[in-house]
């Protein structure tokens, strides 16, 4: 049955394969044997490999081993949990913060607390697939409004009796657009419905200080609930809640994804401390960097005629169908460049693309083979 149904997803075009990566994570990694330009990755600040972050680890697995053991509610809650959550917190402008493993396990689990008891949910039609699944799992009633349409969300709520809850992402991670946060936060006051914000790929990039969208609208988001991952501009593991302390005490005792689940490792969270240290010592230069390499390839983008905003390090290539995707895929990977084929179910049939993400660790040399590479093909 399975080698049936394998068969009909390559004749679609739509089977996939992991690339092994056999080098640090950066700028440039070596894959199939050859090192190729990373076009790929979420790694925003380039801290994935990063001398102090890896120092850290390999000091913490020295002192606590590698596994946490346990739950965090058992006896895998280790003083470095603690001490990231407390710090994380502290960066959002919280009053405290629980972490996730994954920002996946966080969606999952915190928004099906907070969708008890008659909420109504509107969700962003272009919401992460996370997002989703944990809408799904609310059981609630869900209304979608139009992507970033906050007279469409509106009109949906003022329709609405009862109690709400507004789901979005910070910046939408296919399309690297970023949510219309000063308008969607007015609504939720506006209608009494609790804000929450996916903010993975806003946390250590948007802002003047690096604590995400809501700071790059200049926004008092501490009644709100944030999402957000350590695996992107921090270059880590693992995800966090930050809110509300009662919100957040509530939740450690209701989140399932965070009650049934082995606690991070401890040298995971080191990691993320060390990261965090960089971040508010370094941060302004390293997010400087990435908006200038964001600049050149957005201009270099338009005189291909390749639409291209420069607000975040995320840039769609709109390919078209399935099959011309992978051929463009294909075309740059010879010239040595890592940008996989964007197809179904991650985007909608008619919006397959590369999604081309850029890191502070890259060159203005590498942004021009870049722009060179898709100039044979568009």
């Amino acid at each position: 049955m399975f080698r049936e149904k394998v068969s009909k997803l390559k004749a679609k075009g739509l089977f996939r394969a992991t690339l092994g990566i056999d080098s640090c994570h950066g700028p440039v990694v070596r894959a199939q044997g050859r090192e190729m330009i990373n076009f790929a990755s979420n790694n925003y600040l380039g801290l994935a490999g990063h001398t102090k972050v890896v120092e850290a680890v390999v000091s913490a697995v020295r002192e606590y081993g590698w596994g946490s053991g346990a739950s965090r509610l058992m006896s895998g809650s280790n003083h470095l949990h603690e001490e990231l959550e407390q710090r994380l917190a502290a960066f959002k402008g919280a009053e405290a913060a629980l972490l996730f493993n994954s920002g996946y396990m966080a969606n999952l689990g915190v928004i099906p607390v907070l969708a008890e008891d008659g909420v109504t949910i509107f969700s962003d039609e272009l919401n992460h697939a996370s997002v989703i699944d944990g809408v799904k799992l609310a059981k609630a009633e869900v209304k979608i409004y139009r992507h970033r349409d906050a007279a469409h969300l509106n009109e949906l709520m003022t329709a609405t009796p009862g109690a709400k809850m507004i789901v979005t992402d910070g910046v939408f991670s296919m399309d690297g657009d970023i949510a219309p946060l000063d308008k969607i936060r007015n609504l939720a006051r506006k209608h009494e419905a609790v804000l929450y914000v996916d903010d993975a790929h806003g946390a250590g990039v948007l802002g003047k200080h690096g604590r995400g969208t809501g700071e790059l609208y200049k926004l008092d988001i501490t009644k709100d609930v944030i999402i957000g991952t350590l695996s992107k501009a921090f270059g880590g593991v693992g995800a966090y809640v930050a809110g509300n302390r009662a919100l957040i005490d509530y939740l450690r005792s209701r989140a399932r994804t965070f009650i049934f689940t082995t606690a991070l490792p401890p040298p995971a969270c080191a990691a993320t401390i060390a990261a965090l240290d960089i971040i508010e010592k370094d941060g302004a230069a390293l997010r400087k960097t990435l908006a200038d390499l964001s600049d050149r390839l957005a201009a270099g983008l338009a005189k291909l005629n390749i639409p291209a905003d420069a607000a975040t390090p995320i840039f769609p290539v709109m390919t078209g169908d399935v099959k011309n995707t992978r051929r463009i895929s294909s075309r740059v990977e010879v010239r040595g460049i890592l940008a996989p084929a964007i197809r179904p179910p991650t985007v909608a049939p008619d919006a397959c693309r590369l999604r081309v993400s850029i890191t502070a660790a890259h060159t203005p040399e590498q942004i021009d083979h870049l722009l060179s590479a898709l100039a044979e093909v568009f």
